[in-house]
């Protein structure tokens, strides 16, 4: 009878999804998205870790109040990358979902996105379709970064941004439809976790933007498929934490582009410094 009990209770233990939330400085943001992950929980075994980079807004304490949150505090700013890290590596769920504090979870979708996942068992990562609070489709994976595949991705993210009818109608059509790109949004990325580690996690070089399109190459280069599915919308308001401090985030976001660059295109490095110094300003 002993044994039968402590079978039951590993079976009951086992954890299916760890969703790590990084926080910093947007405390009404990660309320917003907790609750979310609670008004209905998700029915799949789960665990929420929040990790906090030292926010100075009290956004720990009141994790810590949200009812079966874990909060990390790594005691000081250390990026996104960093951070996810932390908390990939607290965390024991068979698959791992990187969640952006600024993202709210309509009812029933993490589930979902947990069927995509189970339904192509050839996808390493997926990612939803993000729309932001009108329910206006943002442009949330893409091919490999290169100049001319950045030009392509600016031209549409700005002009849709702008409301051009043309590259609206475009944004729209392309995220109605799944494909197999080469790299999904971090604000909602689900990853096995034995394809997370073989990839080594996140590249911690990367502090602030470039890690997800990172982190999906080399999952990718280990054999792993991403998808992108339109079957699940994630509402993503982007931005709150990178608003606190805009001059920090734009130094950030040219560093980790230049170090993107450096890494996958070692041979353009004098171009490309120039070039993410005056041309990329991030994605």
């Amino acid at each position: 009878m002993r044994l039968c009990g402590l079978r039951a209770f590993v079976v009951s233990a086992v954890i299916d999804l760890s969703i790590i939330i990084v926080s910093y400085n947007a405390r009404a943001d990660l309320e917003r998205c907790l609750t979310s992950l609670q008004s209905p929980a998700p029915a799949v075994p789960h665990e929420i870790v929040v990790v906090d980079n030292a926010s100075s807004d009290g956004s720990a304490d009141a994790a810590r109040r949200s009812p079966g949150v874990r909060v990390i505090e790594s005691g000081a700013n250390r990026g996104f990358a960093a951070a996810n890290n932390l908390g990939i590596r607290a965390s024991s769920g068979t698959n791992v979902l990187l969640l952006n504090s600024d993202t709210v979870a309509p009812a029933g979708a993490i589930d979902a996105l947990m069927g995509e996942l189970s339904r192509h068992p050839d996808a390493a990562v997926v990612g939803p379709r993000l729309v932001d609070g009108e329910g206006r489709a943002e442009l949330s994976f893409g091919r490999m970064i290169s100049p001319l595949n950045e030009f392509r991705q600016r031209r549409l993210v700005r002009g849709h941004a702008r409301r051009e009818p043309a590259l609206s109608r475009r944004v729209e059509e392309m995220t109605r439809h799944e494909q197999w790109p080469d790299w999904v949004s971090g604000a909602c990325l689900l990853v096995r976790r034995r394809d997370a580690e073989a990839a080594g996690l996140l590249d911690e070089r990367f502090f602030m933007y470039t890690e997800d399109v990172d982190f999906c190459a080399a999952i990718r280069a280990r054999g792993g498929r991403i998808l992108f599915t339109p079957a699940v919308e994630i509402v993503h308001t982007r931005g709150r934490s990178a608003a606190t401090a805009p001059a920090a985030t734009h130094v950030a976001r040219r560093r980790s582009h230049l170090a993107f660059y450096q890494k996958h295109y070692p041979g353009l490095a004098p171009f490309l410094r120039l070039y993410t110094r005056f041309f990329a300003q991030g994605r």
